[in-house]
């Protein structure tokens, strides 16, 4: 099958495709022929070698956390699902390797019908990461909270599933991605100098937790929240030395389990939620773009540009 990786540090062009054997679905996993598949900004901090003092890499390193397709192979102990059934859902990050032809995936649910392949694929890594970090802010109804980076693939999901839980949500974004953030249900305001003040206006009566999805401002957002406690951080590295919490790897890792299996809720809560709001109407995935699988490099350059409103995805 062909399979996205890279054999060196260095830009997106170390990018290639390599033919490789198949995975096989051991016990508690099921594999997929992929349909879509995502593109995680994470990785282009890995591949640039930006943490190789963070994250260990080992050659070749295969791309890809998240995608959707056409089960094909079911593993022992798996229930709940069965060889044809549509999928989205996510690898282990040991594992990885979605950005394939298949893929094994250790954490899923049914792939809503009004997701198109493209939306699905890109889905399940920004689900659980907005997940993980709204519980971890405790973020409830009644709540004011502040999504920073509010267009981009986790931003765009974490406003709509903060909406869902009943709280006001203001999004910070460029003004041409205003209308979209409204549209979303967030209350918009752009980034930069004289946020302090900006969200203020917008909530008098204060902010009681920050989502950082973009960082490079965590000193405002500290000010925000009123302290370091109620700010959560996915995408700024100096977050310990701010006192602020950085939020990062998928549940499905420790888990190993799925949506369907004697499944531990942690890991797959966030994935049965979007289901379940996407057949609500109340859930979409903003695909900014979709690339052929021999594009990677590309859809890499884009992921770094940091302007992609939504998720990036390569198709198969």
């Amino acid at each position: 099958m062909r399979a996205i990786q890279f054999t060196e540090y260095g830009p997106p062009a170390v990018l290639h495709i390599a033919e490789v054997p198949p995975p096989q679905a051991g016990p508690g996993r099921i594999r997929i022929a992929v349909r879509a598949s995502g593109i995680s900004p994470g990785e282009t901090y890995i591949r640039a070698g930006t943490l190789r003092d963070v994250v260990p890499t080992t050659f070749p390193y295969r791309t890809g956390f998240d995608a959707a397709g056409v089960v094909d192979q079911v593993g022992d102990g798996v229930t709940g699902v069965a060889v044809g059934d549509q999928v989205f859902g996510m690898t282990t990050m040991a594992a990885r390797g979605a950005n394939a032809d298949f893929a094994v995936l250790a954490a899923w649910a049914p792939k809503p019908p009004a997701w198109s392949w493209e939306e699905a694929g890109g889905a399940a890594g920004s689900v659980e990461t907005a997940t993980r970090v709204l519980d971890r802010l405790a973020v409830g109804a009644g709540d004011t909270v502040l999504v920073q980076g509010a267009a981009g693939g986790v931003g765009a999901v974490a406003v709509q599933f903060a909406v869902a839980r009943g709280a006001t949500v203001i999004g910070t974004a460029s003004e041409g991605n205003h209308a979209f953030l409204r549209s979303l249900g967030a209350l918009p305001t752009s980034y930069g100098p004289g946020l302090v003040e900006r969200v203020r206006a917008l909530a008098p009566a204060g902010v009681d937790a920050v989502f950082d999805c973009a960082g490079g401002s965590l000193p405002d957002l500290i000010t925000i929240a009123g302290g370091t406690a109620q700010v959560v951080t996915i995408a700024d590295f100096a977050a310990a030395a701010h006192g602020v919490h950085m939020s990062h790897g998928v549940p499905a890792d420790s888990t190993g389990t799925a949506l369907g299996s004697a499944a531990d809720p942690q890991a797959v809560h966030g994935l049965a939620l979007a289901v379940a709001l996407a057949a609500e109407g109340r859930l979409r995935v903003p695909v900014a773009a979709a690339f052929p699988l021999t594009e990677a490099a590309a859809a890499h350059e884009l992921s770094e540009s940091r302007h992609a409103r939504g998720k990036i995805v390569l198709v198969h």
